[in-house]
């Protein structure tokens, strides 16, 4: 079962309208019953870390998301989705993210434009499942003003200010900083990518 994690406030509508595009059934999931049904696990993310960290406490889902990724179970953070999978955010210094890697999300600097928003290259890192057989070279549509630094787990990068993780891929983890339901057919390839692994 592919499930689609709803804690209230991703953009669930457009990721649901990709996997209907690509042919896949999927299941919105809200608790650990359906998280532990999973085959695979869509995280998508909007807004503010700490009310997202808050409301997957409330649900009381952040263990048995740590425990499905350590057993293997492909793992899709996207945008804040992502962000969730380190220690902390500087958008909420109080607040513990799932803590699977170490490290903080940082702001982009007091000059810059933000929220980041638009179309813009990946700078692919090396050989990567996720993006695979993409169109080159790849545009995907961002919009966010907190980011993952560089780091050994990224598999693409993107820069404005600085460059910064655009892609994680480790194991069975694999994030997005991008919106794929909203970046056209590199996108729909992307996902149709993480719904073909094994």
């Amino acid at each position: 079962m592919i499930a689609i994690f709803d804690y209230g406030a991703g953009n669930l509508r457009s990721v649901q309208n990709t996997l209907e595009a690509l042919g896949w059934e999927y299941t919105l999931v809200r608790d650990a019953v359906g998280l532990r049904a999973a085959s695979k696990i869509i995280l998508p993310g909007v807004g503010h870390f700490g009310q997202m960290m808050r409301a997957l406490d409330r649900l009381d889902v952040r263990r048995i998301l740590r425990d499905r990724m350590s057993a293997g179970v492909p793992f899709l953070g996207i945008c804040l989705g992502l962000q969730a999978l380190f220690e902390t955010s500087e958008e909420a210094p109080d607040v513990t993210g799932l803590g699977v890697y170490p490290g903080s999300v940082r702001r982009f600097s007091i000059g810059a434009r933000v929220p980041h928003m638009g179309w813009n290259e990946l700078q692919v890192r090396r050989e990567s499942k996720l993006i695979r057989n993409l169109a080159a070279p790849p545009f995907v549509y961002f919009a966010h003003s907190y980011y993952v630094p560089e780091n050994d787990r990224a598999a693409a990068t993107c820069t404005y200010e600085v460059p910064y993780t655009a892609v994680l891929e480790c194991a069975n983890v694999y994030g997005v900083q991008f919106h794929p339901e909203k970046s056209g057919p590199v996108g729909l390839q992307i996902v149709r990518n993480f719904l073909e692994l094994p």
